[in-house]
């Protein structure tokens, strides 16, 4: 599919402070699944890594009652000062993935985690821009855990809607969601041009065998998945 700006336009200029992951291709993808999912008033709405708070403050925008987490501060002070910026309420926490909110449960968790697989040198950055993308040797670092602890957040009949690349296995999430007991199939799926990270990392990817010789577009996945 072609990625449209499915944000709208005041959220899809949002501020961001240095070292802060701005919104992309995967951000729109992510945020028409949100859009096709329906949220309406009333419903509590989780952003795992929320960046520039985009994806929160669209569900807030749509009426829900927004919850948004982030291990960067830089991300946590951003998204506080967007929703200010639109005058849109949303509580953001910061800590890692699902950890600050464990005592709660929502109707829809979203997340555009760090996919991007990674050579081993760059493996233990902590800080700055890299961290919103850098996610291990496979990229999976913090897909299988988001895959992992997901439905301890969701409410029954709750929904994770999720965002990656192909280049860190569409199969083994479907496969992590399943065996957490969550009914899961991919929604969205578009192709994008290699960005500056992936473009940069081509020849260490290529001799991984993760990227073929003469592909220059990437795989954005929308992964769904519900709790019975």
């Amino acid at each position: 599919m072609t990625i449209t700006a499915a944000l709208p336009q005041r959220l899809g200029e949002l501020w961001t402070l240095p070292g802060v992951y701005a919104p992309q291709a995967d951000t729109h993808l992510l945020a028409q699944a949100l859009r096709d999912e329906g949220v309406t008033a009333g419903m509590d709405v989780l952003d795992v890594g929320t960046g520039s708070g985009a994806l929160a403050l669209l569900a807030a925008r749509m009426g829900a009652r927004v919850s948004a987490t982030d291990i960067s501060w830089r991300a946590v002070a951003t998204a506080r000062i967007n929703a200010a910026r639109v005058g849109t309420r949303i509580r953001v926490r910061r800590g890692d993935l699902t950890a600050p909110m464990a005592d709660r449960t929502f109707d829809l968790v979203v997340s555009n985690p760090p996919y991007v697989p990674t050579p081993d040198t760059r493996r233990t950055a902590t800080r700055g821009a890299a961290v919103a993308w850098n996610a291990g040797h496979t990229g999976r670092q913090a897909v299988d855990r988001i895959c992992a602890h997901s439905h301890k957040v969701l409410r029954p009949h709750g929904v994770l809607l999720m965002v990656h690349s192909g280049l860190c296995g569409v199969e083994p999430t479907l496969r992590r969601l399943t065996e957490a007991g969550l009914s899961c199939s991919v929604t969205e799926r578009a192709y994008v041009p290699f960005g500056p990270v992936l473009t940069e990392r081509l020849p260490w990817l290529r001799a991984q065998g993760l990227v073929g010789a003469h592909e220059d577009k990437e795989e954005l996945v929308v992964v769904r998945a519900e709790r019975s």
